[in-house]
């Protein structure tokens, strides 16, 4: 099952491959909240009737404060032993909170007086992003309990790949397809529908998660099974001053997300596939089409990753997303007629979109996965390093940089085509195609997107925490998990 130093202490602590595959549904669980709440522009402007700015401000403030407290997430996973564990609490009343405040938020706030509309909407998501920080940072701290096998860790991306299609390509199929075809457009039955789906199956993700890391959260997995982290909240800036490693994922890891943000966000999906292209119901049958394409590339990069390690698979990953992205771009200003990109008449131009599109949301949306795991691998170089077991803080450091970047999102998005004449609503399916529309569509869909995984590369270089590096990593660990068994013998 595991190799070990001698016949008593675990130089390598190894899970079952159902159990990665079903504490990696924690992440889906807070997925499937986080896709809900992608839409929310539309409920707030068009139902609700906030302004684009005010929204897109709203959103960026409310993602910078789920950053702002994450360190303080982090001392709390790190100071929580319960007799149900570190990690299985959390989930729980983290789930609770956050997806009883997005029933709240599309229940409440229309009925609301326009004076107070603002103010509740603000409250409620930033009530809701303590209960999906909560959960979501358990997904990050759990990896370091759960295995810490080189070939193992990887696994993680399959499963979260698998998953994450379900959520992101299967949502979209079933709001474009589905909810719009039956609703007409984004009405307030569309959102009761959607919610209802979403958090229920939310929540049995989190049930399956909990499951899976049950045997696991127990103290003897634990980093080195001290009694208790020794670390306070105001030694985080020594920590991270101290990890380079973090330092450098946090700031590579970032700017992918905040390429993919961009380019998911359910206003430039729109833009591309309902104006650019003038067929939205394109955006899920593309989806549905890149589905096996976007899983074989996934098993792909975890091959590399299992025999190479995971940076060389991160970076080599971002590399192919750049390139897909820059194809798109040359792609639509070569082409005289972007409608002519149809599935109802095929050819060459059609199938071009559709490689590359794959190519650049396969291969960009990598990196994103791939960072779950590389942060146990900095938790696990920080307790070689300094004897410290805290994953709940290099998880939530992480994610401060993470939110604090990431954020920026809705407000890029807002500002750019506010700057084209869009500020009281957004781009709608069926506005007409000008040139400003369609170089903003352009410069949002695939080059800021592209821009931001060219800085990700940059990072990466000096992220140091290769395949060999961890290996003597969790040697050196194990072996002073050997000399305190062997110490706590003498002292017997």
């Amino acid at each position: 099952m595991s190799y070990s130093t001698n016949n008593n202490v675990q130089a390598t602590n190894k899970a079952k491959l159902w159990q990665i595959a079903f504490f990696t549904l924690n992440n889906t669980s807070t997925n499937l909240q986080a896709f809900i709440l992608g839409f929310v522009t539309y409920y707030a402007t068009g139902i609700a009737g906030l302004a684009v700015m005010v929204i897109s401000s709203v959103l960026m403030a409310a993602r910078l404060f789920d950053g702002i407290i994450d360190p303080a997430i982090g001392y709390i996973i790190d100071k929580t032993e319960s007799k149900f564990g570190k990690y299985t609490p959390l989930i729980v009343i983290g789930n609770i909170i956050s997806a009883g405040t997005i029933i709240i938020i599309y229940s409440v706030t229309h009925f609301l007086p326009e004076s107070m509309q603002f103010i509740f909407f603000t409250a409620m998501l930033i009530i809701n992003k303590i209960g999906y920080s909560l959960q979501t940072s358990v997904t990050k701290a759990g990896q370091t309990v759960l295995t810490n096998h080189p070939k193992q860790r990887p696994l993680y991306a399959i499963f979260d790949s698998i998953y994450n299609i379900g959520v992101f390509t299967g949502g979209q199929i079933f709001v474009s397809n589905y909810l719009i075809s039956k609703h007409g457009n984004f009405t307030l039955p569309l959102f009761t529908e959607l919610n209802s789906y979403g958090l229920i199956l939310s929540g049995i993700c989190a049930i399956l998660a909990i499951v899976g890391i049950w045997s696991k959260d127990k103290k003897e997995f634990y980093g080195l099974a001290e009694e208790g982290t020794k670390t306070s909240l105001r030694e985080y800036w020594g920590v991270v001053k101290g990890n380079r490693p973090l330092q450098m994922l946090s700031i590579s890891a970032s700017f992918d997300k905040l390429a993919i943000s961009i380019n998911r966000y359910s206003v430039v999906g729109v833009m591309l596939f309902g104006i650019l292209l003038g067929d939205y119901s394109l955006s899920g049958t593309v989806s549905m089409i890149t589905i096996i394409p976007t899983l074989l590339i996934t098993f792909y990069v975890v091959s590399i990753a299992r025999k190479a390690g995971l940076k060389k698979s991160y970076v080599t990953s971002a590399w192919i997303g750049i390139v897909s992205f820059v194809g798109l771009i040359f792609l639509f200003l070569l082409v005289d007629n972007p409608s002519s990109i149809t599935l109802k008449n095929i050819g060459i131009t059609t199938i071009l979109f559709i490689v590359l599109y794959t190519l650049a949301i396969g291969f960009a949306n990598i990196p994103t996965t791939l960072v779950v795991p590389m942060i146990a691998d900095v938790s696990d170089y920080e307790t070689h390093k300094s004897g410290r077991y805290v994953p709940g803080m290099m998880g939530t450091i992480f994610s401060f940089i993470d939110q604090l970047v990431s954020s920026l999102a809705p407000t890029i998005v807002g500002v750019v085509v506010g700057i084209i004449g869009y500020k009281s609503q957004f781009p709608e399916v069926g506005d007409t195609l000008t040139t400003p529309l369609f170089v903003t569509t352009l410069i949002l869909a695939f080059g800021l997107p592209a821009l931001c995984l060219l800085v990700s590369i940059t990072a990466m270089k000096f992220y140091t925490l290769d395949a060999k590096r961890m290996k003597d990593i969790q040697k050196g660990i194990a072996e002073i998990k050997a000399k305190g068994y062997i110490d706590d013998i003498a002292a017997n």
